[in-house]
Order: C-alpha cells, then structure tokens, then sequence
C-alpha cells in the first residue's frame, strides 16, 4: 500500500464476496495499520470533536455540547474549557507519521508552544511546569506566569532523520498486512487467506472480486465511526450498511 503524499491517501485492496456483498478481508501496508493502532492513543474529547457531536454514538455528543455551552463562571480559575475539549494526546511519536486524522496537534509549531513556571521556581530542588499560565505554583503560591524556552528535539543529522523514518509508525513496512472485517490485524500469507476462505464458507472464488480504495481524512473518519458501533467495519464504510 502506497502513501499519496499530494493528497494524504493510502489505498487498500478488498476481497469482497459479491455473494453476500461483504467484505472479507483488506490487504494492506504499515500506514493503514499504524492509523488503526493510534486510534487507542485519541483521548475521548479528540474523538468527539473528530466525529462532531451530530455523528457520536451515545451521549458523549450531549456531554460534549454541555462542557461547551457552560459559561466560564462555573469553571474553577485553575482549569479550563479548552484543554478538557481539546485534550491532548498521549506522547506517542508513531502518532505523527498518521495520514488519515486531522492532526490538530502536530500542525501547532514548536514556537507557538508555551510552558510556564513561576520566577522563583529555579531556586526550588524540584521544579514544576505548567502550559497555564494562571496555575499556581506549589512551593510559593505564586502564579505560574514565566515563559520558559522551548526546544524542539529535532535530528541532528541526515542518518538520524532516514532512521525516524525507516522507524516510525507503530508496524514495520515492506510488510503486507491482512485487515478483517473487525479490524483484526495479522500478517498476510497464502495460507491465511485459504483458511480464511474455508472459515467463510467459499466454495466458489467466482464470486470473490478484488476492488482498491483509497483513504483520505474523510474515509478514515467514517473508519473511525463506524469502529464504534459495528463489527463489519470495512462493509460498512466501503460498501454501504
């Protein structure tokens, strides 16, 4: 599986029973999978916000839509409607390499980041930091209000950028993956796929078809979705409900 990197699409290929218009299984490379693999690592408020309250399964979208129409005045002077909407996601490198997510977090620069700490902090043994500028500082009860200098960890030379590469993402490429229709994940083999056929019942590949797809921010959303509230994933995204 290829990356577009005009358009920020992969594609994968589908084995779908025509029969029982299902899909059996995707063929597919390590960014399919390294996207499928961040989506334990989107904290609640980010899937609510990627999918919209309109489109969430549940009530997460009312919860949502509460938190967001609360005046400030109910909201303790240390916190903050923002970070509990736009959480932050856990520190995961393999989370920047993913094509099919708006990456609200990575399009932020590394100069527009802010962390703070209180003008007397540098006297303590232990140092505290915060990226709210109102916190209170635990040793002298001061605001938090100092901005301290952030460094970027960029490479250092062209080695150690080929090596992030060749190293990002969760899974190792040059490898082809087997998707299931419940987003099961293992390697792809010929014996897999004839096991697999024999599992669903095939008697006759005449009604198997291969179709290839690709995948933007659109159809990764629509994944994301449907991961929620279904286990025929890739039929239900590819080939209707």
């Amino acid at each position: 599986m290829a990356a577009h990197s005009s358009s920020s699409k992969v594609t994968l290929k589908l084995l779908i029973d025509t029969k029982t218009r299902r899909v059996l299984f995707a063929e597919a490379g390590k960014e399919f999978v390294d996207f499928l693999f961040t989506l334990f690592s989107l904290p609640l408020g980010s899937v609510t916000k990627l999918l919209s309250t309109d489109n969430m399964v549940g009530c997460l979208g009312n919860l949502y839509k509460s938190i967001e129409d609360l005046s400030g005045a109910f909201i303790q002077p240390t916190q903050s409607k923002v970070a509990i909407l736009n959480p932050k996601s856990l520190s995961c490198p393999a989370m920047n390499n993913t094509l099919l997510l708006p990456n609200h977090e990575n399009n932020e620069s590394a100069a527009k980041r802010k962390i703070y700490l209180c003008n007397s902090c540098y006297e303590h043994r232990e140092i505290f930091v915060t990226d709210n500028p109102q916190a209170i500082c635990r040793h002298c009860n001061q605001a938090m209000s100092y901005e301290a200098k952030f460094i970027d960890a960029a490479p250092k030379n062209v080695a150690e950028i080929e090596n992030r590469e060749e190293d990002g993402g969760f899974v190792k490429g040059a490898v082809i993956y087997m998707v299931m229709d419940n987003l099961e994940v293992r390697p792809f083999s010929t014996i897999s796929t004839i096991t697999l056929l024999n599992e669903f019942g095939i008697g006759e590949v005449g009604s198997l078809q291969e179709k290839v797809v690709e995948l933007g921010m659109a159809e990764g959303l629509k994944v994301l979705k449907a991961s929620l509230h279904t286990k025929t994933v890739l039929t239900t995204v590819f080939l209707g409900p």
